[in-house]
């Protein structure tokens, strides 16, 4: 009787929040305060999260509701995690590019094949770049564009989108190209955005939908939808903006199919820490 009631009062208590055009699918578990991106792979129907920086170097699977299913020790260091994406073969990647002061030179992107995720722990192949137009290491205040937080995997490349740290231009995103070898690489610059000028502007995550029609980015304030854009500057285009009523540090978002989103945030003075589902209208 005592966990039915539990469970009841935990029914009230989420149906009583308003998570505005969100749908909360779950909780994710307390341990995990700082996850900062996730993945949705379409061959397995596995969901993917991580933490960033200074917390440990594993990645989770977990189930629709937030649970925890299984946790994979990846053999490098969580310099700077803060995005998760994955090729048409299942294998996932991991964005160790977050890069507040923009001083880092060698900014990676790690790969754990596909055969591994299941196992208890798995080496990676680094994929390490440089941005082609970053000149100093860190640049001055009003140049240091060169944050990360959000990126994806399209026909062989992956696209990277920066994240700004100058004041009055927090919104800015730049758009790179990388080859999705193993080696060293020099990013293109491919396209920009502004998103505003405050920082719930900042672009926190990214991902297309599997048939490539539509570009997703994610902020504190909006998600962004592209679409009609010129071969791989998805930038470019059409763009619609939904603004989001629910407040709270996204930092992850993923398209679960053509139209329907799952979204993560971290948790923070009590809020947040949830999985949630958005479904894009046709």
């Amino acid at each position: 009787m005592k966990k039915v009631f539990i469970f009841n009062c935990l029914l009230v208590f989420f149906s009583c929040q308003n998570f505005g055009q969100l749908k909360m699918l779950g909780d994710l578990p307390n341990s995990l305060k700082e996850v900062s991106g996730n993945e949705y792979i379409q061959s397995t129907k596995a969901i993917w999260i991580l933490e960033d920086g200074g917390n440990s170097s594993n990645v989770y699977r977990i189930s629709s509701t937030g649970k925890v299913q299984h946790e994979l020790d990846i053999d490098a260091k969580n310099k700077d995690w803060e995005d998760l994406t994955s090729d048409e073969f299942g294998n996932l990647y991991i964005g160790d590019f977050g890069n507040n002061y923009s001083k880092r030179k060698k900014l990676k992107i790690l790969k754990i094949k596909k055969e591994d995720l299941d196992k208890e722990d798995a080496k990676i192949e680094e994929i390490e770049f440089e941005y082609e137009d970053q000149k100093k290491f860190p640049p001055k205040k009003k140049d240091r564009f060169f944050d990360a937080e959000s990126f994806f995997w399209f026909n062989n490349h992956f696209y990277i989108f920066t994240k700004s740290r100058v004041k009055k231009k927090y919104g800015k995103t730049s758009l790179y190209k990388v080859p999705a070898v193993k080696g060293k690489h020099t990013a293109k610059l491919i396209g920009e955005y502004d998103n505003g000028n405050k920082v719930s502007s900042w672009i926190t995550s990214a991902d297309i939908s599997a048939d490539g029609k539509k570009v997703v980015l994610l902020s504190q304030k909006n998600i962004l939808i592209f679409t009609n854009f010129l071969g791989d500057n998805f930038l470019s285009g059409t763009v619609q903006k939904i603004p989001l009523e629910h407040q709270s540090q996204k930092e992850g978002i993923c398209f679960k199919d053509n139209n329907t989103l799952l979204i993560t945030d971290e948790r923070t003075g009590g809020e947040g820490g949830n999985i949630y589902e958005y479904i894009l209208k046709k």
